[in-house]
C-alpha cells in the first residue's frame, strides 16, 4: 500500500482522492506530478508531500554548487532542486537527475500553464536575456534566410509533436555519457567496495543476533559504503552498463530516424541531433544574420556548442539548452554520420 502523502499548505484533499491522484501520478525521481496535486520528496521518503495546484504559485529549478545556471561558471556538474513556492511558504526538494526536474517543468508548462516555471530572478534575467537577443535580430531578414527560417519552423514543430522522442535522445546520450567516461578500473573499485559494504551488513547482522550490540554500528557502516557506491553508479547494475546505455541510445536514434521518414522532404538535421532546441538555435543564428542558409546555420550551431565549455559563463537560457543538446552532439563526436 502507498504511503500516505502529508500536506504542505493549508488545502487538503480528500484521503480517497488523494490515494487515487498519487496513485496515477507521473513519477520523476523523488517528485509527482498529478491530476490534482504537486508530490514533493523527503530527504528519505519519494512523494512524501503534496500541495494542490490551486495552492502552487511557483515551480523552478535551482542550480546549487554548479558550474551552470546563474552562477556564470559553465556547464556541467550540477546539483538540481524543484522548488515550490505556495501561499505561507517555500519548499525545496533535491532531486538526483536534473532531466527529472526537467520533466516536472515541462509537464506543468503543458498542463498547469497558469502556473509560474521559473524564479522571479530567473523571470528577470530571461526578460533580459529576450530583449538582447531581440537586438541582434535583423530587422528585415534577406529572402533566403527567411526562406530558411520558416523550414526550421515547420520541422521544429513536426519534432514538437513527439517531443518523448527528443526527451529519449536527450536521456539517453547522457547516460552514454556517464558510462562511456567512467574508467574500467574505477568501476573494479566501487564493486569491490560495495561487495566489501554488503559483507559488512551481512556480518553485523550475524554479530548482532548473537546478542553483541556491535554488529549495529557495522551494519550501518556497511549500508552506508553501499549505498554511497550505489548512488555513485560504480556497482555494475541494469541501468549503469555499458551494454545496456548503448542499447538505450542505439533505439532512441532509431526511433527518431523511423519518426523522421514521415517527415515531408529532408529533415534539415542527422537524427541524433533531432531536437527541438538544436533548431530553434538555427533558426536564432540565421535571425541574426550569422547565416543565410540551413546549412550554414547548422555549421555555426555545433561551433558555437563545441566552444562552450566548463569556463564559459551563460545565462539560465542557455544552461537549459546546452544540458539538453550538448551530450547529443558529444555522444556523435559532431560527426553528421552514425553507424549504431
Amino acid at each position: 500500500m502507498a504511503l500516505v502523502s502529508f500536506p504542505l499548505g493549508q488545502q487538503t484533499l480528500p484521503k480517497e482522492e488523494l490515494k487515487k491522484d498519487k496513485s496515477s501520478c507521473k513519477t520523476a525521481g523523488v517528485c509527482g506530478v498529478g491530476q490534482k496535486a504537486l508530490y514533493i520528496g523527503s530527504r528519505f521518503v519519494s512523494r512524501w508531500y503534496y500541495i494542490p495546484w490551486t495552492e502552487v504559485s511557483r515551480v523552478y529549478k535551482r542550480v546549487a554548487m554548479s558550474s551552470g545556471g546563474f552562477t556564470g561558471k559553465g556547464v556541467f556538474g550540477s546539483m538540481s532542486y524543484l522548488v515550490v513556492e505556495y501561499p505561507g511558504g517555500e519548499k525545496k526538494c533535491y532531486v538526483k537527475h536534473e532531466r527529472d526536474v526537467d520533466n516536472i517543468l515541462d509537464w506543468i508548462r503543458e498542463n498547469r500553464p497558469e502556473i509560474k516555471t521559473f524564479s522571479r530572478e530567473g523571470e528577470k534575467r530571461l526578460a533580459e536575456t529576450e530583449e538582447k537577443e531581440k537586438a541582434r535580430y535583423l530587422a528585415k531578414l534577406p529572402e533566403e534566410s527567411g526562406k530558411a527560417v520558416e523550414s526550421l519552423r515547420e520541422a521544429k514543430s513536426f519534432l514538437e509533436h513527439r517531443s518523448s522522442l527528443s526527451s529519449a535522445l536527450t536521456d539517453a546520450a547522457k547516460q552514454k555519457r556517464i558510462t562511456d567516461k567512467l574508467p574500467m578500473r574505477l568501476r573494479i573499485f566501487g564493486a569491490a567496495v560495495g561487495l566489501l559494504g554488503a559483507v559488512a551488513v551481512l556480518a553485523g547482522l550475524a554479530i548482532l543476533i548473537s546478542g553483541n550490540q556491535a554488529g549495529l554500528y557495522l551494519i550501518i557502516g556497511g549500508a552506508a559504503v553501499f549505498f554511497l557506491m550505489l548512488s555513485a553508479n560504480l556497482i555494475p547494475g541494469k541501468h549503469n552498463s555499458i551494454k545496456v546505455s548503448n542499447q538505450a541510445w542505439d533505439k532512441a536514434v532509431k526511433d527518431m530516424e523511423r519518426y523522421l521518414k514521415t517527415y515531408d522532404g529532408a529533415f534539415p538535421v542527422p537524427a541524433p541531433y533531432a531536437h527541438p532546441v538544436v533548431l530553434e538555435r538555427m533558426i536564432r543564428l540565421l535571425r541574426e544574420g550569422r547565416g543565410s542558409s540551413v546549412q550554414e546555420s547548422y555549421d555555426l550551431m555545433k561551433q558555437d556548442l563545441k566552444a562552450l565549455n566548463a569556463q564559459v559563463q551563460v545565462s539560465q537560457a542557455e544552461y537549459d539548452e546546452v544540458v539538453k543538446i550538448k551530450p547529443l552532439f558529444l555522444v556523435c563526436d559532431y560527426q553528421d554520420t552514425y553507424k549504431g
